[in-house]
């Protein structure tokens, strides 16, 4: 047992690290929708949806496909083929994404600055080579190092974003005839961005120095074969999973009922900042996948491995649960997280975006029945008909409804593949997950947030008294969690002992 639970504190600590990388990241949310225009912040998260798309492309699978082969192979031959392969790969999909910057500027709308490309290019090969460095910490149990680098980068790339668009333009300003006048003008102010970003990613190159260079370039040729098989399903998991998470951003950049490009980029800064407030289920989310993954295939080994799987499961739903409540409960300042006040016309979207995304963190759960048993083409499938869904209904919504049909898209998409994977998983790798209890935690977290919106008070009442309401909805809900699980809060380090 005492294994077990040193694993789990080190896939916590991977998480937690993970998760306070990216909320640092996303506390750029205010300062960038303040400095940008709708249509700007558009035009950034048209970009950044994009590349999701080339990073599966240039991992092919294979940081899953480390930590697969990194039980029953030797290590440092699973290392050295996955580094060896990956440098490889990226260097040939670089030079072939430079050759046709021109065709992919004019497919998201950004033909004004085909350079972004290049900038975006950089940003994506750095990206890939650290994957298996990255990796390499987790599999050793180095939180310590792997938080650093991680929260080290993300402060790297605020300060660079800060300096560019906030200092250096006033500096300018104040020093006329410079020569870097020409340098910071705000037309090219997405483009600061991507210049921040591969900075950070530089500075995390250099960090990760002793990870990268302490492979060797002997390649196992049979073994290499053998990752490919197992990875390369994971591509076609990854794209569709990818258009089910941002590819909806160019397609409302294609097809929004607005006229112009500009207005259909405001359409998709709208939609980008108020699925910002969705930060902490999907920081929730990226954390599990982040720790969840190498902590499922060490288990994997345990005999009492899906009792642990459910109980993991039924905690991580009940953390969702409480953070879609204090988002919903507290819309009214979250939504403050949005500095441009013209985007709050999107906020009839967030409950959509908040359910759709613990679907998807409870689809991530369910994935260890094909992860561990190498069916891998099984995720492919499941992933495949959410991705249908998501153009289907993305495709007929978008001019009608704009980011109202893209935000139930998301929803359906991820309900449906939660549900497929549950049903086909508990067929071929049966796990005792509490069903009916993980239900009412979801149907009581979504009925305390409509009472909370139903029991409405005039807006003459001073903010605190709106703020009590809110608590007293929050409160029961934590009541009603302390009774349904005393017996098992009181079994978990740390807060257990607090509990009577």
């Amino acid at each position: 047992m005492s294994g077990i639970k040193k694993l789990a504190q080190q896939t916590i600590w991977y998480g937690l690290s993970s998760m306070a990388a990216r909320l640092i990241n996303y506390l750029l949310t205010p300062y960038l929708t303040y400095k940008f225009t709708t249509a700007q912040y558009g035009e950034m998260s048209i970009i950044y949806a994009f590349f999701p798309f080339m990073n599966v492309l240039f991992s092919y699978g294979m940081e899953t496909t480390f930590f697969r082969f990194s039980q029953g192979n030797d290590n440092k031959s699973v290392h050295n083929t996955a580094s060896t392969s990956l440098i490889i790969s990226t260097l040939v999909l670089s030079a072939i994404l430079l050759s046709i910057t021109g065709p992919i500027s004019h497919m998201l709308n950004i033909s004004a600055h085909p350079e972004y490309l290049y900038l975006c290019v950089g940003i994506i090969a750095t990206d890939a080579i650290t994957i298996i460095p990255f990796a390499k910490l987790r599999q050793e149990g180095r939180p310590v190092k792997f938080a650093l680098i991680k929260i080290g980068g993300i402060l790297c790339n605020m300060a660079c974003i800060y300096f560019l668009l906030s200092y250096a333009p006033h500096w300018v300003k104040t020093h006329p005839g410079n020569f870097s006048e020409s340098y910071f003008t705000g037309a090219w102010a997405v483009g600061y961005v991507l210049v921040a970003n591969l900075i950070q990613n530089l500075l995390i190159l250099l960090l990760l120095n002793k990870e990268l260079t302490s492979f060797q370039w002997k390649p196992d040729r049979a073994l290499w074969v053998s990752m490919l098989r197992y990875g390369l399903p994971l591509i076609i998991v990854g794209m569709a999973g990818t258009i089910n998470e941002t590819f909806d951003r160019i397609m409302l950049g294609w097809w929004a009922p607005v006229k112009g490009v500009e207005a259909a980029k405001a359409e998709v800064g709208i939609y980008s900042a108020c699925y910002k407030l969705s930060i902490f289920i999907s920081l929730a989310v990226q954390a599990f996948k982040m720790g969840a993954e190498p902590f499922f295939f060490k288990l994997s080994t345990q005999e009492d491995a899906p009792k642990h799987y459910a109980r993991v499961m039924k905690f991580f739903v009940i953390i969702l649960c409480g953070m879609y409540l204090v988002v919903m409960l507290y819309l009214d300042i979250w939504k403050h997280f949005i500095q441009n006040k013209a985007m709050w016309v999107g906020l009839s979207v967030v409950p959509l975006l908040l359910l759709a995304n613990i679907f998807l963190g409870i689809y991530y759960n369910l994935s260890v029945w094909y992860k561990l048993g190498n069916r891998t083409m099984a995720g492919a499938w499941i992933t495949i008909v959410g991705a249908i869904i998501t153009l289907a209904i993305n495709y007929w919504g978008i001019p009608h409804f704009s980011y109202v049909a893209s935000a139930w898209a998301t929803l359906v998409c991820y309900g449906s593949m939660m549900v497929i994977s549950y049903l086909w998983g508990q067929k071929v790798y049966p796990v005792p997950y509490a069903i009916n209890r993980l239900l009412l935690y979801l149907l009581i977290a979504v009925l305390l947030g409509k009472a909370n919106e139903w029991i409405s008070l005039p807006n003459s009442f001073p903010t605190i008294v709106h703020l009590l309401k809110s608590t007293v909805f929050l409160l029961i809900f934590v009541s009603l969690l302390y009774t349904l699980e005393k017996e098992e809060i009181k079994k978990l380090p740390l807060i257990g002992k607090w509990v009577r």
